[in-house]
């Protein structure tokens, strides 16, 4: 199994949700995050006075999968979060050695 970790703009959400679902992804977890990357923030103007933002608003999406679906789910996120300016984020993955369901104590592909 897999933990594909995104951390995306906070307005292509709802395109990861569908995309996810129509793969048949049944789970996932969203939290706000903040952050930067190479573009370091950005400068905005509020009542006359710029000021930097260093940390740009971003949500952060898990899902667990079955490692045969990680590269259609990891390349599925791609697509949908994409806007082709900086910013777009970030996808990994990485190895998962349990899961657990909590209600039935279900472990594995069942617990998913």
């Amino acid at each position: 199994m897999k933990l594909i970790t995104a951390i995306v703009k906070p307005h292509r959400l709802d395109e990861v949700k569908t995309v996810l679902r129509e793969l048949g992804v049944h789970g996932l977890t969203v939290t706000e995050a903040s952050g930067y990357g190479r573009q370091r923030g950005h400068t905005e103007v509020y009542r006359g006075a710029e000021y930097q933002v260093d940390l740009v608003p971003k949500v952060r999406i898990e899902v667990v999968v079955e490692d045969a679906d990680a590269e259609p789910v990891l390349e599925a996120i791609v697509k949908a979060a994409r806007t082709g300016k900086i910013g777009d984020g970030k996808v990994w993955a990485m190895p998962v050695e349990t899961v657990v369901r909590v209600r039935t104590g279900e472990r594995g592909p069942d617990a998913l």
